[in-house]
């Protein structure tokens, strides 16, 4: 198995339940632990359809995100995020997801939730 990661993207997303929340994007931070199927060994001129591109956890993370789309819990992003994931590639075996309210922070604390998901 091979743990891919890409960490703190700063997306803005149509977020929230209360009625300030709902009418710009917020600011959240987005961070991804893949778990994906490997090759028993990395030779140096392994080619990179072994493994995965950094750039698709970016795109399932920012650019995948359907514009327009309110989600009422950053839990929903999240879990969009990992479906996004196990429909783009059948060996990611797992996905997390963690994301930080940014907008909440009064003196740099971080505010979010963490969702792991297992491919079914």
């Amino acid at each position: 198995m091979l743990e891919l990661e890409v960490h703190d993207l700063e997306v803005p997303v149509l977020t929230g339940v209360y009625s300030e929340e709902t009418h710009l994007p917020q600011p959240l931070r987005i961070s991804l632990t893949v778990l994906l199927d490997a090759p028993a060994h990395f030779a140096p001129d392994t080619p990179l359809s072994a493994s995965k591109n950094y750039l698709d956890l970016k795109h399932a993370a920012t650019a995948a995100l359907p514009p327009g789309v309110h989600f009422t819990l950053i839990e929903g992003v999240a879990d969009h995020i990992a479906e996004t994931l196990f429909l783009q590639d059948p060996r990611v075996q797992r996905v997390k997801v963690k994301i930080v309210k940014l907008a909440i922070a009064e003196e740099g604390e971080s505010i979010g939730i963490t969702l792991l998901r297992h491919r079914r």
